[in-house]
Formats: structure tokens, sequence, C-alpha cells
């Protein structure tokens, strides 16, 4: 049996480069060159399927059913609504997407493309993620955002009167100089605003990013712990149910494809430096894949679009499974490591497993792992005994 297939399209522009982001993302400068940009994604598509779709004992006339699709960035919402659309329709010509599939599309609210929501819904767009990151137009300043609260409240309520089957707010807290006060205001506003979805992350200083290089001053510890307690305690005094480490929803309002991911199922990446983990059924093999970065190198028709490939060695798969699961909250049935890794659990990785149990940061059943509340605040810990 395939595990579920979900298909990240990865769009490498935005209008500037925010001094936190460490995505392959790209300021663009003048038009971006869609029409030949979605031209090389659909022949990438069609280059994976040839490869990883369509190969082994278990050859398909018909390749795997894709469950859902996100597109991201850089950013996305940057495409006309035709380019979607023959995005959009590129896909199904060439895969068979599932009647019922998750279709997310980023969005940033700070120019005139949310007035395009609509057109994107027309073009098979079913969900938004809208990076909002602050409802302070001082913060977002600081953070190099080109919109302000205001836009962003408008945002959402277009997403909100749209038929949309979910939508979600991307909200970060710890921003340079914020008090609790204000990361918690941020919080209700999303709440306010009936975000059926809410990703609420803290701001982390990553290499190769101007605020590495040049760091803002930050929340300190003391106060970070605060803004995560009580921002916790308000999501789900306002029946945010949390699913994963920084993701909460509304009931059955889960991202399909994020889960997919945590839950180690196989994703084709088509785009710049998109990645991709597909699993081969007949030998077992779990391939990941790289694209080429950069859209000068990854439209060069005399270049290849895939940058790397490796497989996951025998020795690191509880690892990158664990990595992967253990950032859910669910339990994990102990069947579905068999079920995704195509592979067994050794002795050693048994022990681990009791080890962690005995710790406390895990709890064991008869059928199921779960992480524990000691394990979720100590999750680097609990994954380190598998390294």
């Amino acid at each position: 049996m395939s595990l579920p297939l979900s298909l990240y399209i990865h769009i490498p522009w935005c209008v500037q480069k925010c001094p936190y982001c460490d995505f392959n993302s790209h300021q663009k400068k003048g038009e971006i060159p869609e029409s030949e940009y979605i031209s090389h994604l659909l022949d990438d598509l069609s280059t994976d399927i040839d490869r990883f779709m369509l190969t082994g004992q278990e050859r398909r006339d018909v390749p795997r059913v894709i469950s859902s699709i996100f597109i991201g960035g850089g950013t996305p919402s940057l495409l006309s609504v035709a380019g979607m659309h023959r995005l959009l329709s590129g896909v199904k010509e060439r895969m068979t997407v599932a009647e019922n599939a998750e279709v997310t599309m980023e969005a940033n609210p700070g120019t005139v493309e949310a007035d395009k929501f609509a057109g994107f819904v027309d073009s098979g767009i079913n969900r938004i993620s809208i990076g909002v990151q602050s409802f302070d137009s001082s913060h977002l300043q600081k953070l190099g955002r080109i919109h302000d609260g205001q836009q962003a409240v408008r945002a959402i309520e277009l997403a909100r009167a749209l038929p949309l089957r979910s939508f979600n707010t991307d909200l970060m807290h710890g921003l340079p100089n914020q008090t609790p006060e204000q990361a918690l205001h941020d919080l209700q506003t999303s709440i306010d605003l009936n975000a059926p979805h809410i990703s609420w992350y803290q701001l982390t200083i990553e290499p190769n990013t101007q605020f590495y290089s040049q760091p803002p001053v930050l929340p300190n510890d003391e106060i970070l712990w605060d803004i995560q307690e009580k921002g916790q305690a308000l999501l789900a005094k306002n029946g945010y149910r949390q699913y994963e480490v920084s993701a909460y929803c509304k009931s059955e309002q889960q991202s399909k494809h994020n889960l997919n991911y945590w839950r180690f199922g196989d994703y084709m990446g088509i785009g710049c430096g998109a990645h991709g983990k597909l699993t081969d059924n007949a030998t077992g093999k779990i391939t990941r894949t790289v694209k080429v970065k950069h859209p000068k190198g990854y439209m060069d028709l005399s270049k290849p679009y895939l940058y790397s490939e490796n497989d996951i060695e025998t020795s690191e798969i509880a690892f990158e499974f664990f990595m992967n699961r253990f950032r859910l909250l669910e339990a994990c049935p102990q069947n579905d490591y068999a079920k995704y890794t195509l592979s067994l659990l050794s002795n050693e990785e048994n022990v681990v497993l009791q080890r962690a149990v005995n710790k406390g940061l895990l709890a064991s059943s008869a059928t199921h792992w779960r992480v524990t509340e000691l394990g979720r605040r100590y999750l680097n810990t609990l994954l380190a005994e598998f390294v």
C-alpha cells in the first residue's frame, strides 16, 4: 500500500526580503517571469513523475493520488489569478488529485493581491495561509513587513467571507522589544477575527539573515515564557486545540498537508529549493530530494531541476521518523512506524524508547506512544536520545 502523498510547490519571489527570513526567497526586480516559471514547475513535476511515480516493480500507468497541495514561498499570492489557474490545471493534467484534496496558498496581506483571493478560490485554492506575523504596525515595520495592521485585518476579513474550507493566520511572538501584553493582543485579535487555524511561534534568529548579522533586542527568557504560558491558556480558553508544536485550531481544522509531513508521509517538491520525500514500496528505500535553489539556475534549460538526492540510511530512519512524528501532540500508533518507514525498530531503538519512557519524556501503552508534557518542553532532549 502506498503512503499518503502531498505536493509542495515553491514560488520564490517576495516584494522584499524580511530581515528574519531564512527561507529560499528572492526580492523581485520588476515583473516576475510568471509564465516561464510555471512552465518549469510543470516540467519539473513531469520529471519527478517519470522518475519516482512510474518506476520499480510496482509500475503504475496512473500515478499516485495527491491528497494535498501546498503552494509556499516566497509570496505565492504574487502570481496572477490566470497563472494560478494554469498551474493547478497543469498539476491535475499530470497527476490524480483527490476530489477532497486540501489546496493551500500562502498569501501576504501587504499588497493588493488580497483582492485576488476570490479569483484564487475559483482557480482551485480552498485554504489560505495569511502571513500576518503581527497586527502592530510598529512591530511589522521592525520585521521588514510591507503591510500594516489594518491591511492584515482586511485580508482576514476577505478570507473569512470566501467559500474556503479553512484559512490560517501566521503569527510570531517574542518580537524585538515586544511585551507580553502586545503579544497577547496580537493573538486575541486573530481570535476575535475568528481564524479557524492559528500558527503561533516564537521568532528565532537564523544564520544567513539580516537579524543574524545585526541582532535586534529580543525579550528575555522570562518574558518569552510568560508569553508562551499565557498565550496557550488564551488559545485553549477560546476553543483552539494545540495539535502540533506551533499549530492551534478549532475543531477538525488541522492542516492536512502539515499532518502528512509530521506523520512521515510522502511529498513531492517542485520549484526553487523545494524538498521532497518519496518511498519506494518495492525496495523500502526512502529518498529525499532538493531542487536547484536560485530561479536563474532552476530555469536554465541546460541543467536538471534536481540539485541533490540522498537515501535515508537505515541507521537514521528512527531519528527521522520520530523527529517528525513527535512534533504532533496526538498519540502515535506503534504500528505506524512499520507502515511509514517500511522497516522495524531494532532492539537498540526499542531500548532508547524505553529509556525515554523511564525519563518521563514519553508515555507508552500496548499500542501507542505519546509525548508527555515534559517531553514537549524538552523535545530536543527527547530526540537526542535517537542520535
